[in-house]
């Protein structure tokens, strides 16, 4: 394999903002936003490409993600890791099967809410034995049934309200 010229990985992403910053003004105009999915062999596959993208389009705010963790998992990446820095850049996600190895620092879609995650939940259907109109009727109940709703209050919101003596001793049988 030879070696990457110096200056092409520059020269590419300068491309690539030049053809994507006149659809990212247009979208804008009219409230839009393009999803990208990032993709394994794709220009944009992994943090750092992405990254370097938003850099060269001065983080437009039409620039979003359709974001499929299994592709992370193609890669060895941590999906998750991802998904806490773009959180914010993340406007749908794709429901699907993918291995899960859980690191005592978060707990994998459980930390969607945790994120205020308001965007589409996609269902990718790739089956070529079902039709995706069946597709969608089984996959369609099984995401609705799966979305976890963000608690419209903390379990613990109490904490930090005014102290009741009263109360305290009520819960303690007093």
């Amino acid at each position: 394999m030879a070696a990457t010229p110096d200056g092409l990985v520059e020269e590419a992403f300068a491309e690539l903002a030049r053809r994507w910053m006149p659809i990212f003004d247009h979208y804008a105009e009219y409230g839009g936003d393009i999803g990208f999915e990032l993709h394994p062999c794709e220009d944009l596959f992994d943090a750092a490409t992405w990254k370097t993208f938003l850099d060269r389009e001065n983080g437009h705010k039409s620039a979003m993600i359709n974001y499929d963790p299994s592709h992370f998992l193609l890669q060895q990446m941590d999906y998750l890791a991802f998904s806490d820095l773009y959180h914010d850049r993340i406007k749908a996600f794709h429901v699907k099967d993918a291995e899960f190895n859980p690191d005592g620092r978060q707990g994998g879609v459980l930390s969607l809410p945790e994120q205020d995650r308001s965007s589409w939940a996609v269902l990718e259907w790739e089956c070529c034995i079902k039709p995706a109109e069946q597709g969608a009727a089984e996959g369609a109940p099984f995401i609705a049934k799966h979305l976890i709703e963000s608690p419209r209050h903390a379990f613990d919101d109490f904490v930090g309200s005014e102290r009741d003596n009263a109360q305290l001793k009520r819960m303690l049988g007093l």
